[in-house]
């Protein structure tokens, strides 16, 4: 089985994140900063227009939050 990337937005993206605890911290641009206090992460969401993110922004997202693909499949 291959482990590939779902195609989402970055509005899907920032549910999860807000499932597992993040909260929007600021913005710069179009990049949105979120922060979850428990342990001090940091993810950085890029939100441009709609558009979906690429499979190696994803990956970092996700680990970033400190997710699995399986997990964070799970929460979409």
């Amino acid at each position: 089985m291959t482990r590939r990337m779902p195609v989402v937005t970055a509005k899907e993206v920032i549910r999860v994140a807000e499932r597992v605890g993040f909260v929007f911290d600021r913005q710069r641009g179009s990049h949105l900063v979120y922060c979850r206090l428990s342990d001090k992460r940091r993810v950085v969401i890029p939100a441009h227009s709609g558009r979906e993110l690429k499979p190696k922004t994803l990956a970092g997202i996700i680990a970033d939050m400190g997710l699995t693909l399986e997990k964070f499949k799970e929460l979409l």
